[in-house]
């Protein structure tokens, strides 16, 4: 792995860079290509902006693991000018072609790394990359002719219904994520085999419903500073595994990701089991499976629990609890779980 350390460049440095490389360059070349035919103009809608590309980026710059991954699970390493933010390591099946990838921060990238790594197309999982005192808003990015792309399932626009409609699901979301990177960099063969191979994981998850009895509840328990706890809200991912596998999220009457709540709380709820979420790897207090046991035991109204006392836990690994293309991973330790807590036959 090559870790870069930027020059500090302007914006008038960034802005002749675009002009080089830009977004409009009709050169398809490098192994991800599916042969776009030449010329021609593909426009997608990411999170209420529109972004027309005149051939496939070639300077792409991942804001966060989720977005450097499905990157990387697309085929698409040859096209990527650096990666940021890792939370955990990099998935087994993404390291070799993660190696190839400038490294531009182990943290939140700065306006200042973003500018110096000269990019033609940036992607983040989440808006809250795209703000001021971090790389720009996506309004001034848009100002430098550098196009922006936020994932589906953090869009509140995208996840809202319209009169008579369903709202889409996350997972209906991030397959559209898949989708319009697709299109975006000519390799939609590849987009919809991956979208085929998650739906099928979803289907074998969502047999589990038929052989639960009743509806089972359970605390997503994510991450843990201090002696706050964090768990899933109604619009985090889990409240759809759940609802998928045939069980219940304790916390969907919250309507946010991951609210902070108290071990009070938790008690109160008193669900069935208990997803802990497991990510040791970024190292921080509270933040390992081991961690978030001796916080949960230690407290006085958790430890008595019913699913405390009688171990009712499965372990994830936290970045499977956050829409990444590792997501759908959860469902199959999800559903082996419950069939070993009895829930499920």
């Amino acid at each position: 792995m090559r870790h870069r350390h930027p020059a500090r460049f302007g914006i008038a440095a960034l802005t002749l860079a675009l002009t080089a490389v830009g977004c409009s360059s009709s050169d398809g070349g490098g192994s991800a290509s599916d042969d776009r035919a030449g010329g021609k103009e593909t426009t997608v809608t990411s999170c209420g902006r529109k972004l027309s590309f005149d051939g496939p980026p070639e300077r792409t710059v991942a804001l966060d693991q989720s977005s450097t991954e499905v990157l990387l699970e697309l085929g698409l390493q040859d096209r990527m000018a650096g990666t940021s933010n890792l939370k955990t390591k990099i998935a087994p099946e993404y390291k070799k072609a993660y190696d190839k990838v400038d490294v531009l921060s182990p943290k939140i990238l700065t306006s200042e790394q973003l500018r110096a790594a000269t990019p033609d197309f940036t992607i983040g999982g989440f808006t809250d990359y795209f703000t001021k005192d971090r790389v720009g808003t996506r309004e001034e990015l848009a100002d430098l002719d550098l196009p922006s792309f936020v994932s589906a399932v953090d869009c509140p626009k995208q996840n809202t219904a319209g009169a008579g409609k369903k709202a889409k699901s996350p997972f209906e979301l991030l397959f559209q994520d898949y989708r319009d990177l697709g299109r975006i960099f000519d390799v939609e063969k590849r987009a919809a085999k991956l979208v085929e191979e998650q739906r099928g994981t979803l289907a074998e998850a969502a047999k589990t419903k038929d052989r639960v009895k009743g509806e089972p509840t359970v605390v997503w328990l994510y991450s843990v500073y201090g002696d706050t706890p964090y768990v899933a809200g109604r619009s985090a991912i889990p409240s759809e595994m759940s609802r998928t596998v045939g069980a219940k999220n304790a916390f969907d009457d919250i309507d946010e990701d991951w609210p902070t709540v108290t071990w009070e709380q938790i008690a109160e709820r008193d669900p069935d089991f208990i997803v802990i979420g497991d990510l040791s790897e970024r190292g921080k207090p509270g933040d390992s499976a081991a961690d978030k046991l001796k916080a949960i035991r230690a407290n006085p109204v958790t430890a008595k629990l019913d699913a405390v006392e009688k171990k009712r836990f499965i372990e994830i690994p936290g970045t499977e609890m956050d829409p990444s293309v590792r997501t759908v991973g959860a469902l199959p330790r999800l559903t082996a779980g419950m069939k070993d807590l009895g829930y499920a036959r």
